[in-house]
């Protein structure tokens, strides 16, 4: 699709507005897609001000920001009205440093992290590594604390740690993570495996039915209960002394202690899981969601409200 001027112009005016604009699927608060949510986990590690554009919103700018940029997908990161690239070259310059150069901000912490490494899992490393010269182990975690263990050549720009002689290859994320990781081996039903305790891990999302929010509301309980829907749904219906989940509340969020109770909630229950699960993974150890959002709240608690 060609693109035209007014679409030009547009995107444009949109990246002069501010010195980081991001363009994606969704927004800061509910990415659409896995590489739209990956770069805003990155951007906001980084902790400097960005701006995000939802190209869902607009079709024009979501196919002319491909040809304004000659690039194919989506998300897109501009920097001082310089485009930096997508979601693989913004997680490669996030390891190296470069994209922390790029945006002014301190350069990251590279201490390697301690991890233990028993001898039956050391032994089983050694094999592999004996079998494929030149290869190291890496190790992964992933946002949603999957952890992954593959063999690889080095790629120059991870953190190494050094385990029961095994050298351990991980990315910045994955070594913030792993501080205190412990490795072992383990039976399964398909044979030996490893069987991985990490400190780190936060507790799973709490599911929370509308009678046992009811009853928190009624005595007074320290919570503090967020809409993520949008406001039109809003406007519809809401439970009494909810918020909306937009940016300010994400600010006011971003302050509180990590051990801060937070109950999200939608129309049905998925988004706000999403939502919940997100800050889940941000540190917070309790986070609940709403289990059938605000229809069964209505169906449970309060019957005046309209369903839709």
């Amino acid at each position: 699709m060609a693109l035209t001027d007014a679409a030009q112009q547009e995107i444009e005016a949109t990246i002069n507005s501010g010195q980081v604009v991001l363009f994606m699927k969704g927004n800061r608060q509910q990415p659409q897609c896995g590489f739209s949510a990956t770069v805003i986990g990155i951007l906001d590690k980084l902790g400097a001000p960005y701006s995000t554009v939802d190209v869902l919103q607009n079709p024009v700018v979501r196919e002319g920001i491909k040809e304004f940029s000659s690039w194919p997908t989506i998300p897109q990161l501009y920097v001082d009205q310089e485009f930096v690239g997508g979601c693989d070259i913004i997680k490669q310059m996030f390891n190296t440093g470069d994209l922390h150069e790029t945006m002014g901000v301190e350069q990251p912490d590279r201490t390697p992290p301690e991890i233990q490494i028993t001898d039956a899992a050391a032994a089983t490393m050694r094999e592999a590594v004996e079998e494929q010269p030149a290869s190291y182990v890496h190790l992964n975690i992933d946002a949603n604390w999957d952890h992954q263990l593959n063999l690889g050549a080095a790629e120059g720009h991870e953190v190494r740690t050094e385990a029961n002689g095994i050298t351990v290859l991980m990315d910045l994320d994955t070594a913030q993570r792993a501080r205190g990781l412990k490795l072992d081996m383990t039976e399964t039903l398909e044979g030996h495996g490893f069987a991985i305790d990490n400190p780190n891990a936060p507790p799973p999302v709490k599911n929370i039915s509308p009678k046992e929010l009811k009853q928190m509301l009624d005595d007074g309980d320290s919570i503090h209960l967020y809409d993520v829907r949008d406001e039109l749904e809003r406007a519809h219906a809401s439970i009494e002394g909810s918020q909306m989940l937009d940016q300010e509340a994400m600010e006011d969020i971003a302050k509180f202690p990590k051990d801060v109770k937070l109950v999200f909630y939608c129309h049905f229950g998925p988004r706000s899981q999403g939502v919940a699960d997100h800050f889940k993974n941000e540190g917070y150890t309790n986070v609940h969601n709403l289990v059938g959002g605000i229809d069964a709240w209505a169906d449970r608690i309060d019957p005046s409200l309209p369903k839709y």
